[in-house]
């Protein structure tokens, strides 16, 4: 017997190993059949060549494929309206700048609008609508004969405020508005926050045409107008009915031409 090194030449699948052993054989056995740690470590190889990807066979799916499965996204929460303070310190501000009138004929009527400074609404953006409500065709100019003109720093006819609940109260008072609601008073027509920022339920979503209600109708008090009531189930209701409060059967109109 001698020692020596016999080398095996083992193909599996598409992978080809070279087994080397030593072992202790008699001279003229070299080369014979493999001893069995040999035959062991062929099978071990074979086992692993299975999961070795080839020409003719796809490498197996990793298995954190699972782990990377698309998960379904939650629905983007949609921002209801900012809320109202009930008070915001009562310091009114003037907003806005000196706008002619759209029209060169009626009566003059100046106005002036504030807004109560810690309000969430754009004060700019409140001026501007204030301007095109009272400037339109639909609105009292065509309808009173006057013309609306803004002024800034000075005197007016007419002051449009936006104010919070409890402000609202103690500009509207002697009248009871309970901070829900909107009024005339003096020269001011006074325009509750909560309304505006979160509208009425006889308006539902139309939050913008209660907005020109709003307006339209507080305005129309310090034109000398009343309350009227609801003409007739169904009719569009005229812009002095308490809509805020109720229709009486009427559909719901913000502009006086519209009544």
């Amino acid at each position: 017997m001698r020692r020596g090194r016999s080398c095996r030449v083992v193909r599996v699948g598409a992978l080809v190993v070279i087994v080397a052993a030593v072992a202790v054989v008699p001279g003229p056995a070299i080369g014979e059949a493999p001893d069995h740690d040999e035959v062991a470590l062929a099978a071990r190889l074979e086992r692993v060549a299975r999961t070795l990807p080839s020409p003719g066979r796809p490498a197996p799916p990793a298995a954190e494929s699972a782990d990377i499965t698309p998960q379904p996204t939650a629905p983007p929460v949609r921002k209801g309206p900012p809320p109202v303070p009930q008070s915001a310190g009562g310091e009114l501000v003037e907003v806005g700048r000196d706008r002619p009138a759209a029209t060169t004929a009626g009566r003059e009527v100046s106005y002036r609008v504030e807004v109560e400074r810690g309000l969430p609404v754009p004060t700019a953006g409140f001026a501007v609508l204030v301007h095109q409500v009272l400037g339109d065709a639909r609105g009292w100019q065509s309808l009173d004969g006057v013309r609306f003109v803004q002024v800034s720093g000075g005197e007016a006819d007419l002051t449009v405020t936006l104010a919070s609940p409890d402000t609202t109260d103690q500009l509207c008072a002697p009248l009871r508005t309970g901070g829900e609601v909107s009024c005339w008073n003096g020269s001011r027509a006074v325009l509750n926050a909560k309304r505006w920022v979160h509208g009425a339920a006889t308006y539902g979503a139309d939050l913008a045409g209660y907005r020109i209600y709003l307006v339209s109708h507080e305005v129309g008090h310090g034109l000398g107008h009343g309350h009227v009531g609801c003409p007739g189930a169904g009719r569009p209701a005229p812009v002095m009915v308490q809509q805020t409060k109720s229709l009486q059967g009427c559909r719901t109109n913000p502009w006086p031409a519209g009544s």
